[in-house]
């Protein structure tokens, strides 16, 4: 998966677009310091996702994470501006959604079940974007944002009444996000007890219903 990466700061010495103080001019960053650059964003995002995963986002600090990054504070306010920036910028993932234009509607619900499970089997950063959404104001936003941004095309190809297209997205979320609190983050053993193909047959026919049934 992927997270975002961001603005690229300027070098010490040049000068920056309004809105962005961090954006070098075109003229100014060569490719030395461009890596330089890139080198530094990645160690930084890469402590933010850690420090956020294990202390939630209200105890996660600026200070902690560029000691992790072995950094200066500064130069993560540099790139991001403040904790929340950080934050989107770290956790913003892309749920690489399979496209169903053309797929048969009848096994829609299978496909999406099948990709969910191996999305959170494999992306950490999504377990922790859910482990401090449930605590956390903007971790909850943050989630609400990538699945109903992402969820809403997929309904939007196979959902009869394209009207009912956030509706169905919404109960969709339900779904796999209540699965993954509860097979992921809180752990509960019948959950995680489950083998995935389980989890397929109970859980892809109510996806399949939200997604495609006439509504009630």
């Amino acid at each position: 998966m992927r997270a975002s990466s961001g603005a690229s700061p300027a070098d010490p010495g040049t000068s920056t677009g309004p809105g962005n103080p961090a954006a070098p001019t075109a003229s100014s960053a060569g490719p030395a310091s461009r890596r330089r650059s890139e080198a530094t964003r990645d160690a930084i995002l890469l402590a933010a996702r850690e420090r956020f995963a294990a202390d939630g986002y209200e105890r996660a600090t600026i200070r902690a994470i560029a000691r992790d990054a072995g950094i200066d504070p500064s130069m993560v306010m540099r790139y991001y501006g403040n904790k929340e920036g950080l934050f989107a910028a770290a956790v913003t993932v892309d749920l690489r959604l399979p496209d169903l234009d053309g797929a048969d509607r009848r096994d829609v619900g299978r496909v999406l079940v099948r990709h969910f499970l191996a999305t959170w089997e494999e992306n950490e950063v999504l377990t922790a974007l859910l482990r401090v959404g449930v605590t956390n104001q903007a971790g909850a936003e943050r989630m609400q944002g990538i699945f109903r941004e992402q969820l809403l095309g997929v309904a939007l190809q196979v959902c009869p009444d394209h009207e009912q297209a956030p509706v169905r997205a919404a109960l969709v979320a339900s779904q796999v996000l209540g699965l993954a609190l509860t097979r992921y983050v809180l752990r509960i053993p019948p959950a995680v007890g489950l083998h995935p193909e389980e989890v397929v047959a109970w859980l892809a026919p109510t996806v399949q219903r939200y997604l495609t049934a006439p509504s009630p």
